[in-house]
């Protein structure tokens, strides 16, 4: 049973920064890219910023220089700083993970935490 859950949404004023958290609990050994998706309100779901096994990231041009993600091993943990928000990034958040051969972290997925950018 795999599942991820995440943490760490809420409500930031304009440039301010937040960090969310995804724990994944299962077989993690058959895990390689986690990583986060948005899905803002009548858009699709994007990707936003991937991250491998061997800590190769990738992120959507939108967010680049002001998110970061990163990944700690011993906690099963996947980490989406970031800063310099603005209402563009106000969107649910999603966790996901892929399996070794997947091209995406998207086999698995969390269940969403809100941002919201507003003042």
């Amino acid at each position: 049973q795999v599942q991820l859950v995440e943490s760490g949404g809420g409500l930031v004023e304009p440039g301010g920064s937040l960090r969310l958290s995804c724990v994944f609990f299962g077989s993690i050994g058959s895990i390689n890219a986690m990583g986060w998706y948005r899905q803002a309100p009548g858009k699709q779901r994007e990707l936003v910023a991937t991250i491998t096994r061997t800590a190769d990231t990738h992120y959507a041009d939108s967010v680049k220089g002001r998110f970061t993600i990163s990944r700690d091993h011993v906690k099963n943990t996947v980490y989406l700083q970031m800063n310099s928000l603005n209402s563009e990034d106000t969107a649910v958040y999603y966790c996901g993970a892929g399996l070794f051969g997947s091209r995406w972290p998207n086999d698995y997925w969390g269940q969403g935490t809100q941002v919201t950018v507003s003042s």
